[in-house]
């Protein structure tokens, strides 16, 4: 397996590759900076979403970056089938992966709103994909057996392994943390192809655990820097 790298990506079902580390401004009121830093450093995934309510901020710094728009890979997450809604505010002629934000709603809301979405997807229309978020087992069997295709990407809050289907020893994304591993749903979709992308890399902060306090005394970095190399 190649080192992971600032560049490096997975392939999707869908056929993208989607790069592997990403920028998440989640309760980020003003992510223009820190989205500018990220894209400087070499980031090139943006996730944002409609709940977030700083989609203008996230277009702004990438306007501003100068980098190519087919060079960065903007996430959206929604709340509803709001797609143009989504481009506008974030300036674009299309998205590279848009998804559902919950399973909230009932089977016919969920899988209404998935057909919306599918309706949108193309290499000449708004999404380029679409995945959805804080599924579980029974959202996707509602899917399948809808005869529906599966979606590229489960966004869920995860331990460490946002894993590709043909990929397994290969991470999605640094969103995970060790307290919150869910491998029911995470087999489940390594077994349906659906890759995993985790939120919440360092538990929201929080560094207390014994455990990696203990560690970091001993190999001396930051409880932080325990936590980073735990899910890289």
């Amino acid at each position: 397996m190649a080192p992971l790298t600032i560049s490096s990506t997975l392939k999707l079902s869908s056929g993208q590759h989607i790069p592997l580390l990403g920028l998440g401004v989640y309760q980020n009121d003003d992510c223009v900076p820190a989205v500018e830093a990220a894209l400087k450093a070499g980031y090139r995934h943006i996730d944002t979403a409609q709940m977030y309510r700083n989609e203008e901020q996230v277009s702004a710094a990438v306007k501003a970056s100068g980098i190519p728009r087919e060079s960065i890979w903007i996430m959206d997450n929604k709340t509803s089938a709001s797609v143009q809604s989504s481009l506008k505010k974030l300036d674009l002629d299309y998205i590279d992966l848009y998804l559902i934000h919950s399973g909230h709603g009932g089977k016919d809301v969920r899988l209404q709103t998935y057909k919306t979405l599918l309706e949108f997807v193309g290499p000449d229309k708004p999404l380029r994909s679409i995945g959805v978020s804080n599924y579980n087992i029974k959202h996707l069997e509602e899917i399948r057996e809808a005869g529906l295709p599966t979606p590229t990407v489960n966004q869920i809050e995860v331990h460490d392994c946002l894993l590709a289907p043909d990929q397994p020893n290969q991470s999605l994304y640094t969103k995970l943390h060790p307290f919150c591993q869910q491998k029911p749903i995470v087999e489940y979709c390594k077994e349906h192809g659906i890759a995993i992308s985790a939120y919440c890399p360092l538990v929201r902060g929080d560094f207390r655990n014994s455990v990696f306090q203990e560690v970091a005394k001993e190999v001396r970095p930051a409880s932080s820097y325990i936590h980073c190399s735990h899910h890289i």
